[in-house]
């Protein structure tokens, strides 16, 4: 996984449900947009339904930051339809406010890496950036959900590193102290924080 980091996105064009209808969706259609790409093993689980919910309350908060939220798993877009008609407290998704993939034939699981043996997908997340490059991957097993929070802490830090040139330390959160990354501009920082 780690040779994702760094390095061009794989392309996608697949099917995907988005808003309630079917559509062609690829990579390509984000072109000059950041990216939240993230996999989840099957519809009509259990933690999936809690992931995406989180994701489509906060889809705003990513596009203000001229990010789009993509959903991708191994069922069929048919699928993801039903589970959006089934209501929340029953354990579905109500409406989603981003594309959900369709990766019947697991061809982008298989490129990102997260395909597991038994066939689904592992909760595999990737932030990519404007250019298509992979600035930052993630994946959970099966049985623990990703914080929404710290995905959207990631694209601040990304994209305030790319505008500023500047790095992140260790907990930075918008508007904390960032460095140079030079052995003498960066002493700056270290005096600042340890004031």
């Amino acid at each position: 996984m780690s040779r994702l980091v760094g390095n061009t996105a794989p392309d996608f064009k697949a099917q995907a449900l988005v808003k309630g209808d079917f559509q062609d969706v690829s990579l390509g259609d984000f072109k000059g947009k950041w990216k939240i790409l993230f996999f989840y093993p099957l519809d009509f689980t259990f933690v999936c339904p809690t992931e995406i919910i989180a994701f489509s309350d906060a889809a705003a908060k990513f596009s203000e930051r001229n990010c789009e939220v993509i959903a991708c798993s191994v069922d069929s877009v048919f699928s993801h339809l039903a589970w959006t008609e089934q209501s929340r407290d029953n354990g579905g998704l109500g409406e989603v406010n981003f594309p959900i993939l369709s990766d019947i034939n697991k061809t982008i699981a298989k490129d990102y890496e997260v395909l597991t043996e038994e066939g689904v997908a592992l909760r595999g997340l990737f932030l990519i950036d404007d250019n298509n490059v992979i600035q930052h991957a993630t994946i959970n097993n099966l049985s623990v959900g990703r914080n929404v929070d710290e995905a959207l802490r990631l694209l601040k830090g990304y994209q305030f590193t790319a505008e500023k040139g500047e790095v992140c330390p260790a907990n930075w959160n918008e508007g904390d102290l960032t460095m140079t990354p030079d052995p003498t501009k960066s002493k700056d920082y270290f005096k600042k924080a340890n004031a």
